[in-house]
């Protein structure tokens, strides 16, 4: 009898300690190239104090709570979020959805401006990003009304449905942050597709965020002027005067030749990229480290997102699946779309490289992202 409650309690505690160990390495490996992509700006600038580790300090602090987070998440039990709040008829998955859209709401009332746009958010001294917050609220929420009504999804308007349901904080996100709209109307249309029951309508619901993408691309072309800015840069980035960082961007990727020119000594960070550490350390990667160190950055991503898909694959419940599969989305979207800005393959996003990228905000979600994963991983059965 003990032997059986012994074999219980160990199927009970599997732990993805692979994936675990992946993404320890990829944020590790983020942390030395944005030491690298940022030192020559933070030592030749007095408001970073001529302290060529000032971005990897801030980074590393962010890396350390993104760990915390990560380490607390995996060890609860992510159907928590199912269960109704203390004396409160509403449930936990919901609140983090409400709690999210307050927040971006909050934003455009009293949020900070950097940069010409307002996406920042100072509380208690703190500044972050809501938007990255939306981004996880969003794939728990879509993942809890999919579990909670499954049969919505057995029609194209299901997919709809899911869309209207979380739409709101989308819509105050395309106010301020368009790209970032976009990188939550794909995670959303891949957990419709995976949820619908079919063939034919997970064409119809492929169809439906195509339309969507087209709207999209209106709105990028009647909208805002730096929008169309950055179209017109992508089609003619040589001879435009705004595709400069494009453009030492390439440059870069092509003086890394196969093996890169070594870890530390690029050129184009030197002031030829402005803001080299942020979404276009992409170049900074291929440049130092060439297509293989390259090469090798794509294979650990892919090793990341194929094990949270066997995760997604063998948990004990749709809601596990759905938000392994939102979070695989997140990551693989944000991949796709930064490296295709960086080769010019796509107008420039302001998306970051997932894990690499400076960017606290952005960096102790997606842990906190891996943390739910590790959760789901923690209730499969071995």
């Amino acid at each position: 009898m003990g032997r059986t409650k012994r074999k219980a309690r160990k199927r009970q505690s599997y732990y993805d300690y692979s994936m675990l160990i992946l993404v320890i390495f990829i944020v590790a490996f983020g942390l030395v190239m944005v030491y690298s992509a940022s030192s020559f700006t933070a030592q030749t600038h007095d408001k970073y104090g001529y302290d060529a580790a000032f971005f990897l300090k801030k980074q590393a602090k962010s890396a350390l709570a993104g760990a915390i987070f990560m380490l607390l998440v995996s060890k609860l039990d992510y159907r928590f979020l199912l269960k109704r709040i203390p004396l409160t008829k509403l449930k936990w998955a919901p609140l983090v959805f409400l709690i999210a859209t307050f927040l971006q709401g909050l934003v455009l009332v009293i949020g900070d401006e950097v940069n010409g746009a307002k996406r920042w958010l100072s509380i208690g001294g703190f500044s972050f990003q809501p938007s990255e917050v939306t981004k996880v609220a969003v794939i728990i929420f879509a993942s809890y009304i999919i579990f909670a009504q499954p049969e919505i999804m057995k029609s194209i308007l299901g997919s709809v449905k899911v869309g209207i349901f979380c739409a709101l904080p989308i819509i105050l996100i395309v106010i301020e942050n368009l790209s970032t709209a976009i990188v939550i109307v794909c995670i959303l249309g891949v957990m419709c597709f995976i949820a619908s029951t079919n063939g034919p309508r997970k064409i119809l619901v492929i169809s439906l965020f195509i339309l969507l993408a087209v709207g999209f691309i209106i709105i990028l072309y009647f909208g805002e002027g730096f929008r169309m800015t950055r179209i017109q840069i992508w089609l003619d980035v040589e001879n435009h005067e705004g595709g400069q960082q494009i453009l030492q961007g390439l440059y870069a990727i092509a003086s890394g030749g196969l093996f890169g020119t070594g870890l530390g000594q690029s050129m184009q960070k030197l002031g030829f990229i402005p803001e080299s550490y942020n979404d276009m350390i992409f170049s900074i990667i291929c440049e130092e480290l060439g297509l293989c160190g390259a090469i090798i950055v794509m294979i650990v991503f892919i090793m990341i997102m194929w094990r949270i898909y066997t995760i997604a694959l063998h948990s004990p419940d749709l809601f596990g699946s759905l938000i392994c599969y939102g979070v695989m989305a997140h990551i693989a979207i944000q991949v796709l779309l930064n490296i295709a800005v960086v080769t010019n393959s796509l107008p420039s996003t302001g998306v970051p490289l997932p894990f690499v990228s400076y960017g606290g905000t952005s960096l102790m979600i997606l842990m906190a992202e891996m943390g739910l994963v590790l959760s789901v991983s923690n209730k499969i059965e071995n």
